[in-house]
This record gives C-alpha cells, sequence and structure tokens, in this order.
C-alpha cells in the first residue's frame, strides 16, 4: 500500500471510529479492505483509494469503517468480569435499586451480541430474585452488518464452544442444523442500536452498569479520554464501569478510579458524577423486559 493512502485511510478511520492504526497494521488494512474494494467492483486498494478522494461516497465510507471496526467476541469473555456482575455488582444493584426495581445495563461495541447476551443468561438465571423488577440491557456497535448479526441470535459451534458453559447452550439455545440458536425470551432482553462512542452519548439515557471492555485500547488518548469523561456523565454516583484487563483509567481521566478488590471495574471520584440523581424515566427507543419468578 502507498504511504500516502495508509494516511489517507488511517485519518479516515480515526475521524469516524477512533480506531487508531499505526504503520505495522499495514496488513490489517489490506486484508479487510481488499474484500470492500472487490464487492464495490474495485480491482485494487489503489482504486479504492482514488474512489474515497473523489468521490466522497458515504455507503462506501460507511464500509470501509465497519470492516476496520468489526471485532471478535466471545461468550463470558474472560469470565472473571461476569463473576464479579453475578456475585458482586448484582446483589449491590439489588439493594441500592429496591424502590426503584430497576437496572440499566449498556454494553458498548458489543460487536455480535456475546457479552450482552451473557448479561441476559445470568440475569435469567436470578430472575427469581428479579421478580417484578423492569430490567433493560442495551447494546450499541458501529456496524450495522454486525448488529443485524447480534439481533438474529444465531452462532456457529465454534462461537458457542467459546467460553459458553455448556449448562447454558442446553438452556438457552436450539440446534437450527449445523448452528445454534438463542431462545426468544434471551433476546428480547437486549436493545441493540447503531452507535457511534465518539459521538454525544445523553441520548442513551443512564445507566447502573456499563461494559466498555477491550474497545478504548484501539483509541488516541484524546478520544479515550472523551469516551470516558462522556460515561462519567451517564452513570449515577454509584453506577459502575467494566473495562478490559489492558485497559485503565489512569492517566486518562480523574473522573473513575478502581474499585478495590474488584480488578477491571471503576467507580466515579467524588466530582465525577454527571447527576446527582438517577432519572425514572428512560429513553424511549430502549425496550424492557420483566423478570418473574420461573422467567417468560
Amino acid at each position: 500500500m502507498k504511504p500516502d493512502d495508509f494516511e489517507m485511510f488511517q485519518q479516515l478511520l480515526r475521524q469516524r471510529s477512533g480506531l487508531v492504526l499505526s504503520r505495522d497494521k499495514a496488513y490489517l488494512l489490506e486484508s479487510r479492505l481488499l474484500p470492500v474494494a472487490r464487492r464495490t467492483g474495485l480491482k485494487s486498494l489503489d482504486e479504492l483509494a482514488v474512489a474515497v478522494r473523489t468521490k466522497k461516497d458515504e455507503t462506501l465510507l460507511r464500509a470501509i469503517t465497519e470492516a476496520m471496526t468489526t471485532n471478535e467476541s466471545s461468550f463470558f469473555r474472560d469470565m472473571k468480569p461476569f463473576d464479579q456482575f453475578r456475585n458482586f455488582i448484582l446483589p449491590k444493584l439489588l439493594t441500592s435499586r429496591a424502590s426503584q426495581k430497576s437496572i440499566r445495563i449498556w454494553s458498548a461495541a458489543c460487536s455480535s451480541g456475546q457479552e450482552p447476551y451473557s448479561l441476559s443468561m445470568i440475569l435469567k438465571d436470578e430472575a427469581a430474585k428479579l421478580a417484578g423488577w423492569r430490567i433493560e440491557i442495551v447494546a450499541t456497535d458501529l456496524s450495522s452488518e454486525i448488529l443485524e448479526k447480534a439481533k438474529a441470535g444465531v452462532y456457529t459451534q465454534f462461537e458457542v464452544q467459546r467460553g459458553l458453559p455448556i449448562n447454558y447452550l442446553v438452556k438457552h439455545f436450539k440446534q437450527r442444523g449445523d448452528k445454534w440458536e438463542l431462545n426468544p425470551d434471551i433476546r428480547r432482553m437486549v436493545t441493540f442500536r447503531e452507535f457511534n462512542l465518539l459521538t454525544d452519548l445523553s441520548p442513551l439515557g443512564k445507566f447502573d452498569v456499563v461494559f466498555c471492555r477491550n474497545v478504548l485500547i484501539y483509541f488516541d488518548q484524546q478520544n479515550k479520554a472523551k469516551v470516558l469523561n462522556g460515561i462519567s456523565k451517564q452513570i449515577p454516583p454509584d453506577g459502575v464501569l467494566y473495562l478490559g484487563g489492558a485497559e485503565t483509567v489512569l492517566g486518562v481521566t480523574d473522573k473513575f478510579r478502581p474499585v478495590e478488590g474488584q480488578r477491571g471495574v471503576y467507580e466515579l471520584t467524588a466530582g465525577g458524577a454527571g447527576s446527582a440523581a438517577r432519572p425514572a424515566a428512560t429513553p424511549s427507543f430502549g425496550t424492557r423486559s420483566t423478570l418473574a419468578a420461573g422467567g417468560r
């Protein structure tokens, strides 16, 4: 790839998605963008670069961005964050939200849906404790294509073997030929929405728990701070943020601090909360699931 073409694609991706690519990732550009070029009738990356510069076609720009920002995911990835949610975060929410009987969770950059569906299965296990509660899981991603896969809730044998306990596979999936389909009650617990983390987060509303794991490692320092500061305004004073094991808030923002004894979990600092109270209403785009003992 020509150096000036690499720089053009690099700047395009940073502006549209926050993704930062170093020169040693040129191979990644080539492997992911060549199929985009061919789908649009272009023979090479050189022709794709010319098309980007001359046509300013939003459909093409979106296809390039989606090709580069689609990342792998797996059910119960790294497991510990989900154990923390079940054993540490959820019990606290059951106490602190007892009067509202409402919990909102955001899975940011959800990819093909394994993370929010993992949370759904945990909450379904706790249905007896959450009888009468309104549970909302909002899952967002920049890629409309990957969101369609997530909404379908259909996974290959390889995908369900990566981290999914066998008892969850038996309980929450039906085999359809050589693939596995999530049961409707689990799929209904998640609302998927196309969303760019670099835009204003306020339309999403407030959340008790935010999962933004293994996302910011691809951002530069400025955009990391932008996203974290934005999230700080969308959670109440006792809300929590999950980051990936290789991510940290240290040296990036003073809005969050690590939760003692809970690696990867962060809470607001004294001056970090964007709102003094959690609003009673939630945005109209979301759907809520009311869990009853025994499930739906």
